[in-house]
């Protein structure tokens, strides 16, 4: 049977559908040379050398015989690095599609500071810059953008604009539908993912694998806690009862309502307060879904708060004053689920989230995971006998299959529960 090389991503999703499972050997195009070297002084002057399982993984998708596939490691592992090791291995045009404009800034800067490439040689496909160079880094929603239901992705083309050697899928695990269907027809083209986590909660793990590529290498997060990589990440879940008001408001409620109340219950504004005042000197982090909820925090506790409306430029200026200590706490929205470089964040409360997504509570650990910080703390605060308690059990799966333990400290307003967390927190700290 012989096809025409645009149905060869088509034909493997319809045989995983029937599950019948798929290797590819029909080979992949070359692209464009462009060679260049990594760096082992960096442009900041600081020595620089691949960590051990940093370079296994390049030697792996290198000796991967089908040339595509995807690596899984935690957040604060050093994805990016991979990435960039193995795009000097490949010596080809190279498109990175990332998850925010933040994340193409990191990409950028990383790479220039690594790598022997200039600033011509990289470009940024966004909505104010349209600079396609042979190393050019975009995001998702910026290919997948439409001006209304009826027109087309016009900026879906840059898959085929250029002559790329490979294709660089950041954060894989978010993978949108329209770029699956895109990525059928790119089959020919060698494809990388990466990410900290394949959950996914709509269950479409299996055509991430057939079209980007089967897992080819994945290190344990305890394991590189231990060899110290990152940080030791200590758990906590506090139970927090609802006020008589919330609660006749909750038992009157439907299903997505109650989740809604149990998630900005206003008893979690002492605990709050509590732990910044027990972290005064440490780099807090404040993660939430919903944004009155956190722009209540915001002003009550006199914090910045970044969520999806924040301009990119003011984002940028409130992660560079929290990096060097001038804001000591920040209260953000889903917007830092990913891809934000903040090495100092050692604490993060997280007050509400997307029901029971298991990959949404491991990005969030994954923020105060960077090695800079010897030790983090994840309080994640759940309003006790709420539909949220059934949610928070399924968010913390993953993390509980990846060897993370949660402390549960049952909130009572008659017994000082404040000795509680202090207790847990001191018998951690050593």
């Amino acid at each position: 049977l012989i096809v025409e090389k645009k149905w060869r991503g088509n034909i493997k999703t319809e045989l995983i559908k029937h599950l019948i499972p798929v290797k590819d050997i029909a080979g992949f195009e070359s692209g464009n040379r462009i060679k260049f070297d990594l760096r082992s002084i960096s442009l900041e002057e600081k020595s620089f050398n691949l960590r051990n399982y940093q370079d296994e993984a390049i030697r792996s998708f290198a000796r991967w015989s089908e040339g595509s596939g995807i690596i899984v490691l935690p957040c604060g592992a050093g994805k990016t690095i991979v990435g960039i090791g193995i795009m000097q291995q490949i010596g080809e045009y190279t498109l990175i599609i990332t998850t925010s404009v933040e994340a193409i800034k990191q990409w950028k800067r990383e790479i220039m500071d690594k790598t022997t490439l200039g600033e011509d040689d990289i470009g940024e496909f966004t909505a104010q810059i349209k600079d396609i160079r042979p190393i050019t880094i975009t995001t998702y929603n910026m290919l997948i953008h439409k001006n209304s239901k009826s027109e087309e992705m016009r900026n879906i083309n840059i898959f085929t604009d250029k002559n790329w050697g490979l294709i660089i899928y950041d954060e894989v695990h978010i993978l949108p539908a329209p770029i699956f269907r895109m990525t059928t027809i790119i089959q020919s083209k060698r494809r990388l993912g990466l990410t900290a986590t394949l959950v996914r909660e709509d269950n479409l793990e299996s055509e991430v694998f057939t079209l980007i590529g089967p897992k080819i290498y994945e290190y344990p997060w305890k394991a590189l806690e231990k060899e110290g990589w990152i940080a030791q990440a200590l758990c906590f879940e506090i139970k927090v009862p609802l006020s008589d008001k919330d609660h006749y408001s909750y038992i009157n409620s439907n299903q997505r309502h109650k989740f809604r109340i149990a998630s900005e219950n206003s008893k979690k504004l002492k605990i709050i307060e509590y732990l910044m005042q027990q972290y005064k000197n440490h780099h807090i982090l404040i993660i939430g879904h919903y944004i009155s909820q956190l722009q209540e925090i915001a002003r009550m506790f006199n914090i910045p708060l970044i969520t999806g409306e924040t301009p990119n430029q003011e984002r940028e200026i409130l992660y560079h004053k929290f990096r060097e200590g001038r804001i000591p706490a920040l209260a953000i929205s889903r917007v830092g689920n990913f891809s934000i470089d903040l090495p100092v964040a050692d604490v993060a409360i997280q007050i509400s989230g997307i029901f029971g997504s298991r990959q949404e509570e491991a990005q969030r650990l994954g923020r105060i995971l960077r090695p800079q910080a010897g030790k983090s703390y994840f309080y994640t605060l759940v309003s006790r006998d709420t539909i949220e308690e059934e949610f928070a059990r399924k968010r913390q799966m993953f993390l509980l299959e990846q060897g993370y333990q949660y402390s549960i400290i049952d909130y009572e307003e008659t017994k000082p529960y404040e000795e509680k967390i202090k207790e847990l927190i001191l018998s951690n700290s050593n």
